[in-house]
């Protein structure tokens, strides 16, 4: 897997929207109140704080259709950048961007297509990236944002 990386830590807390959905009569995402649920969500909060920090602007999260799901779509200057957010708490099973497999990569960039097509727009460039968060059992979050990896 290709493209340009930067790392550094961070920490956030895990978001408790769950709670929220239920009240209002929503289904859980998924994952729903499982504890790999719940990473998902804590990596997904701490990929969208990190790249807003970075200057991207996040337009959507978790947006679905009958083809899957986009963790982040965000605008990186004229780019539309679709994000796939991998969390991990340890690199037992592998790195975070070791779990986007080349048919991964494929599917974003069906789904990248499709959202771009319900929405009409036509950005100059499109791009797909992977952001990495490895939450240890103390201290912070690391983040590895990838970019143009499909």
């Amino acid at each position: 897997m290709g493209g340009t990386g930067r790392a550094r830590d961070d920490t956030a807390s895990a978001a408790s929207g769950g709670a929220a959905r239920a009240e209002a009569g929503e289904r859980p995402p998924p994952g729903g109140h499982t504890a790999r649920g719940a990473l998902g969500r804590y990596g997904e909060d701490v990929a969208a704080r990190f790249l807003t920090e970075a200057g991207l602007v996040v337009l959507e999260r978790n947006w679905r259709c009958e083809l899957g799901e986009v963790d982040i779509v965000a605008r990186d200057g004229d780019a539309l950048v679709v994000c796939e957010v991998k969390t991990r708490r340890s690199a037992s099973f592998g790195t975070p961007q070791e779990a986007v497999t080349a048919a991964k990569q494929a599917r974003l960039r069906r789904l990248a297509a499709r959202w771009l097509a319900e929405r009409g727009v036509h950005p100059p460039q499109v791009r797909i990236d992977v952001v990495a968060v490895t939450r240890a059992a103390r201290g912070p979050a690391r983040v590895e944002h990838l970019r143009g990896v499909a």
